[in-house]
Order: C-alpha cells, then structure tokens, then sequence
C-alpha cells in the first residue's frame, strides 16, 4: 500500500501535477528560470538583482505582473505559459524574502566584475561640433538609456544603454568629458562624452543609492545599502581604492542613505540610515579639511567629534542627536541641512566645527535633495519642496528661519533655477495635479505662472541649458518626451520623443555648481 502511495506521488511529480496539499518549490523554480540571468545567488548577472532591497523602490508592474507577462524594452520573458499561477505566485514571494545572510562584496568580488571596453579608443577632441560643455544627458528609465543631447541644436548624437534601473544622478569629472552613471544594484558605467563612447563599467556595490566624484576628478565615492559601506574607485580605471565599513560609535553597522561631493573642503560627506554620525571623508593626501582647527576628540556625552586619522581618505565623524537624511549644502559648504527620520524639521550640521548650530521647523518631509539656493531681495535663500505637503519652504539660511511656505497644487519632488533666469520651476509630481509645473517669481516668491504641458501625465524635473535660455521639461512616461520652453516667454519650443525621462543633466551647470543647480 504504502509503494502504491508512493509511485502515485512520484507519477504526480512527473506529470508536473502536484498534490493538492502541496506547495510550488520556489527555489528549484528560480534555480531553473531565473539563476542564468539574475545568478544563483540572486545577486544579479546579465539581469538586475533580485532582492527587497533592489526591487522596492522600482515602481511599475507587480512582481507576479512582471514574471507573467514578462517587462517592456527589456530581455526579461514572460512565464505564463510555462509556469502555474500558483508557481508564480511562489516565486514574486520568494524573490521578495531577504537573503538568509548578509552576502560579502569584498575589493576581490568587485574587481572580477571590472570590465574595460577593448573597442574604446579616446577622442583627441570631440567628435561632434557642437559646444561639449552645453551637452545635457537625459535619462530614459523606460528602456535603460541615456540619449546625449546637443544643448544648441537639441540633436541626439547617441544613445547608450546603462545598467538596470539607473538612479542617483551621473556625476561628470571637472573637465566635463567623462560621466559616471550608477544602478540601483551598484553597476557604475563610465561613458566618454567626447568620443560618444563608453569607457567601461564595474559593480561597486550590491545595492546601491548614488555616487560622488572628487572635486580633483580622481575618485568616484559609492554609498552602499549592501554590502554597509562605501567604495571609492579610481575615476581612470573603475579600480578600488578604498572600501569602508560602516559602524556607529557603539558598533552598529549602518546603510549610507547618500554621498556628497564638498568641494571646497576636498571631501565627501556621508549620511548615515542607521546611526546618528555624520561622516566626512577627505580626498586630499595632506589631510584636506582636517587640520588642527578642526580636530576635536570625542568623549561620551560631547556634541561634537572627530575620530582622528590621517592622510587620504581619512574619515571624521560627527555625532548628531538622531539620524540624518537627504542633504543640503550651503553653496560654501560650511554648513549642512539634515532632516530626520520622521521628517518634521531641519537639523544644520556646521561642518567647520563638527556640530550641530540650528534646528527649526519643516514638516510634511522636505526633499532636501533637491533643495537650491538663490539671492532674493539682498538676501541668500534655499528652498525645498516637501514629499507629503502641497508647499515649497522658503528658508533665510543666515537665520535658519522659515521666512515664507507657498503653497502648491500638491506636493512636489524637484525644484530647479538658473543664475540667468527670474524664475524658479516646480513641479508638482504627487496627486491629482501631477500634470502641472509652478513658475514661481524668485524675489516675490509668488507663483506667476502654471504650465500643464501633457494634461493626465506625470511632468518633472527641469534642467537649463548652459546659458539658461532655455529649460528641459520631462513627460515622465514610457511614451514622454522632454519640453523645451523659452525661459523669458514660458512658451514651449519643442518635444523630443523620450522613453520615460527622469532626470537631465547639463554638463556646465553641474561642474560649474550653477546657482539653482541641486548639487
């Protein structure tokens, strides 16, 4: 009898008809379908990693949606006809589960990744004629590209495939001929804007929030989710310089939420997720903003601290009341604008003395990121938007007072200006009104205008030519395009054909920290 039950069970399996009590291997069913791409370990290979802390933050179609029906523009199939819908359903959820351990990503594991193009050859000078400061790269999430854009003609002179699921914003090195690109599973790209060509590329981390280049262009800093660190390679060859663990003062390992370029200071600066320092790494071999003026010891109980260490790479640490996110810079760079977890106030952070100086008010979670600075009646001002309230917050940043909140027509993700503009653009990318973008009067600051360019769609992000005559307006969708509108009249010139275009970035006015230019 008990043979019988057995062969049934094993004609059953062979069938691929499973008993009614029993559940879809999940594991053996990634193993078959998905290890050849995404690897064995989930961590990603020709495809993008498959864990929590990848696939969160993607948006789109559910996972179940995706392995049914498979992604557009991208090699990803779907499994419908292949795979049950409890099968699939097996395999969202574990694809969704945390890695049993915490996996090591190690200068070893991250040099077997470095490649550099053997059909590279650098350019003497630029293959295209136009001006290559007045280049703008537009990201195209919808099909992983990067469409190089001519910042007079409006030309595209390539398009270039990027790793999966770009985020962060490319950085360009100080002479503007190179830019890095980041993934969210840590692909860093390196792409030669002269020769329209790209250099190489290397996973620098498994999962992965933004990078920074040195004010001398020689290092590229990636802060990590996972593995809890931060990787700095060489801007030459994508090699590893430097990999840094991150522990609080009490041992406890932390994600770096982001990493910042201060270039005055010859350093980047550090916000932490998961312990209450802020850290500032020096990229100057004799010590950069670490000399005797600004070395403090640290005790229990103090409030400010510097863990002493010297030469390249050295780190100091400041200690702050509690986690800090999302950071803003002071165009000196002497101070920055924190906010914290709940995201209900401004913490600045004064880098000089390696302390805390103010703190104010500034609920419904300021996007700080996108924070820029303008001069407003005789006055310095920065400004944010928030991420849960339909205001802009207008802030005196000698006084650290809220001087004005204007209100908008729904909360919004990205403001931007130019030195060579009146104006300030804000788009309204949560809500009902996420279709519109606020022209707001920087010495008035009181919106003079409404723009509704792709009634129902998402628009977003602008970006200026060099010059600032004209602003790049994004239709955030697969069949989008990027606006061009005359910046003295506000009328639309005209579209370009994008897929999904998040963000632009002009090469002058990011080197160049153009005034209204988030940095």
């Amino acid at each position: 009898m008990i043979r019988h039950i057995v062969s049934l069970s094993l004609l059953a399996l062979a069938s691929g008809v499973l008993p009614a009590n029993a559940s879809p291997d999940a594991a053996g069913i990634y193993a078959k379908n998905c290890a050849e791409c995404h690897a064995k370990t989930r961590l990603g290979g020709t495809g993008p990693a498959l864990i929590p802390q990848t696939l969160r933050r993607m948006r789109g179609p559910n996972l179940e949606a995706v392995i049914s029906t498979g992604r557009a523009a991208t090699q990803m199939p779907g499994y419908a006809a292949k795979l049950s819908a409890e099968e699939i359903t097996a395999l969202a959820s574990y694809i969704n589960t945390p890695l049993a351990e915490a996996p090591k990503w190690d200068a070893t594991d991250i040099e077997a990744t470095r490649a550099l193009r053997t059909d590279y050859i650098p350019a003497n000078a630029p293959v295209f004629s136009g001006d290559p400061m007045n280049i703008t790269l537009v990201v195209e999430t919808g099909d992983h590209h990067i469409s190089v854009l001519d910042g007079d003609s409006f030309a595209v002179l390539d398009r270039f495939a990027t790793p999966f699921a770009v985020h962060g914003g490319p950085k360009f090195s100080p002479d503007g001929r190179y830019v890095f690109v980041m993934s969210r599973d840590g692909w860093v790209q390196k792409y030669d804007i002269w020769s329209l060509h790209e250099v190489g590329r290397v996973r620098a981390g498994l999962n992965s929030r933004n990078i920074a280049m040195s004010s001398d262009g020689k290092w590229l800093a990636v802060s990590n989710y996972l593995p809890m660190s931060l990787t700095i390679l060489s801007t030459a060859d994508l090699s590893v310089a430097n990999i840094r663990e991150v522990r609080g003062f009490d041992g406890t390992p932390s994600r770096v939420s982001a990493v910042y370029q201060a270039p005055q200071r010859n350093s980047f600066v550090l916000a932490l997720k998961d312990t209450p320092e802020v850290w500032e790494i020096t990229t100057d071999p004799n010590g950069g903003p670490f000399h005797d003026g600004f070395v403090h010891s640290y005790e229990a109980g103090m409030n400010e601290a510097l863990v002493a260490e010297e030469g390249l790479f050295a780190r100091r640490r400041i200690p702050v009341k509690e986690p800090l996110d999302d950071f803003f810079f002071t165009p000196d760079y002497r101070n920055l604008i924190g906010t914290n977890r709940t995201g209900d106030k401004g913490v600045v952070v004064n880098l000089d003395v390696g302390r805390v100086i103010a703190e104010f008010p500034l609920p419904g979670m300021p996007h700080l990121g996108s924070g820029i600075t303008w001069q407003s009646q005789g006055r310095r001002v920065m400004a944010t938007p928030h991420l849960k309230e339909a205001a802009l917050s207008v802030i005196d940043i000698d006084t650290w007072k809220v001087i004005k909140t204007i209100k908008t027509d729904g909360p919004g993700f990205f403001l931007r200006s130019h030195e060579n503009t009146p104006y300030v653009w804000a788009d309204v990318f949560f809500g009902p009104h996420k279709d519109e973008i606020h022209i707001i009067d920087k010495q008035t600051l009181e919106i003079v205008k409404t723009l509704n360019p792709a009634p129902g769609k998402t628009v977003a992000h602008t970006e200026f030519t060099r010059d600032g005559k004209y602003a790049l307006v994004s239709i955030w969708e697969n069949d989008g395009a990027v606006i061009v509108y005359d910046t003295k009249t506000l009328r639309e010139v005209r579209r370009l054909p994008m897929n999904k275009p998040s963000g632009k970035y002009n090469v002058w006015n990011k080197i160049t920290f153009s005034d209204g230019t988030s940095h």
